[in-house]
């Protein structure tokens, strides 16, 4: 049994290291040392290794952990972007080769280069990649992330919905993404302790200055608010010294108050040496040891925000920011009404029932149009129908039904079971338009149908059964997983 499956058995506390692999021998050196120490502050510490967040030149997970002897503790990250269920199955091979059997499984954030509107690039989402791994491994550990630093309810309601899923399509833990807002982690293990089977979560840190707060601030689904950086800023423009201790106490605190939150575990980024790794853990000891409470650690938090002269520093990007258990938000007129459009036309020519569903079905269903011309009229003819009404691109195995009659393809990453982790006040990572799983939730909630999105697992669309009709399907399956 590994380090990472077996501390979360036994409810010990545990540090993953996240590493972008490169192709750096001095970068390789530094990580072996930390590899071979294999603690932090008295905790396990393991290496994750990061897929395609870097440049392209950057090595794959598999091959930054064969380029230390594959330590068995590894775990890998596997990015659905631009992916299809062959590469993962591909990749959990060479694992299983190698003696590694743990997996955090992300959708990805944007692929570099992927322009709306221009060549579709489709992501393999976590929970149709998560029921994929579990069937083929079922002994495996395998994990997903959680986003819960939204602000809108409608993203932060999604958020949680979709993290619902993971659990049921198989999730052990989940990882938080990177914040800093210690009432959103609060809110998330609140979120957590009401699921009918809790899994242990881990949070993402980083030592935050005032140059990866710049960058970050592009980064999607990272806040980082104007207040933030400017603390920062002040911090360096008093020295360099000063404001390298404080963002280093800072990191020290915040794992520090994972752990009395009752969090499995804090996944660390941004620390790259032995040194480093050793200062950190020399603060560790400091706070840990100097305090027993929660309440203790809420006050020093927040002292360690503060700086004379500087304004308060505030976690959300807006005033009135939305938290768990506000619900204000109602699905527009606009969209109350094709809701109703959409599912009363599903309800006469789908549901398989009624003289109109059965004639349609049977009409659809003739082998004149399962080849050739024929099938190619019957694709053009679906496609001119739906595309106006909600944006179809003809998939080939439609999901309306279980998406609230809003398109998955309208999504630039195609996700159908709810949002990636990138947006922001509910605007889609590519920030063009409004996130469409935002819309979805205004609607499932107007409806009565937010269980919908919550429990009903949609499964990936395969790349040769795109752009063909989903009727002909829908009307000879055996199941009722497509509609519209």
């Amino acid at each position: 049994m590994s380090s990472l499956k077996q501390a979360l058995n036994e409810g010990r506390f545990v540090c993953v290291l996240e590493v972008v692999p490169q192709q750096s021998p001095s970068r390789l050196a530094a990580l072996e040392q930390i590899v071979q120490r294999g603690h932090l502050a008295g905790w396990p510490l393991l290496p994750a290794f990061a897929d395609r967040v870097g440049l392209h030149s950057d090595l794959s997970p598999l091959e930054g952990a064969g380029a230390l002897g594959n330590p068995p503790s590894s775990l890998l990250h596997f990015s659905g972007k631009d992916r299809e269920r062959a590469d993962l199955l591909l990749q959990m091979e060479s694992m299983k080769a190698r003696g590694l059997e743990q997996l955090l499984l992300l959708s990805g954030d944007r692929l570099p280069g992927h322009i709306p509107g221009q060549a579709p690039v489709r992501y393999l989402e976590s929970v149709p990649a998560l029921q994929i791994a579990r069937a083929h491994y079922p002994d495996w550990l395998l994990g997903a992330a959680l986003n819960p630093f939204k602000y809108r309810e409608e993203e932060g309601g999604a958020q949680y919905l979709k993290a619902q899923k993971k659990l049921l399509a198989g999730a052990d833990f989940l990882t938080l993404q990177l914040g800093f807002d210690a009432a959103k982690h609060s809110e998330a293990q609140t979120w957590m302790r009401a699921q009918a089977c809790m899994k242990p979560m881990l949070a993402c840190v980083m030592r935050l200055t005032d140059k990866r707060a710049s960058f970050l601030q592009a980064v999607p689904g990272v806040v980082i608010t104007e207040s933030m950086r400017e603390l920062l800023g002040r911090e360096q423009q008093a020295s360099q010294a000063y404001a390298s201790a404080r963002s280093l106490e800072r990191l020290a605190l915040q794992i520090v108050g994972l752990q009395l939150m009752g969090y499995a575990g804090a996944h660390v980024s941004g620390v790259h040496t032995l040194d480093e790794l050793l200062s950190l853990e020399q603060a560790i000891i400091e706070q840990r040891d100097s305090m027993t409470t929660l309440t203790d650690w809420a006050e020093r938090w927040h002292a360690s925000w503060q700086m004379p002269g500087a304004p308060d520093v505030c976690f959300a990007p807006e005033a009135g920011a939305w938290e768990m258990g506000q619900s204000d938000v109602t699905a527009t007129r606009r969209e109350r009404l094709g809701y109703t459009l959409l599912s009363t036309v599903h309800g006469q020519f789908f549901s398989r029932t009624g003289w109109l569903s059965r004639a349609f079905g049977w009409s659809v269903t003739r082998p004149i149009w399962k080849v050739g011309v024929a099938a190619n009229a019957l694709h053009a003819v679906e496609r001119t129908v739906k595309r106006p009404l909600v944006g179809c691109d003809t998939c080939g195995r439609c999901r309306l039904q279980d998406t609230v009659y809003v398109c998955p393809e309208t999504c630039p990453k195609g996700l159908a079971n709810g949002p990636c982790g990138g947006t922001r006040l509910n605007r889609c990572e590519f920030d063009d338009r409004e996130c469409v799983h935002s819309v979805k939730y205004r609607i499932a909630k107007s409806a009565d149908q937010l269980p919908v999105l919550a429990q009903t697992l949609i499964p990936c669309i395969e790349a040769e059964n795109r752009h063909r009709s989903s009727w002909p399907e829908w009307f000879e399956a055996e199941d009722t997983t497509q509609g519209l």
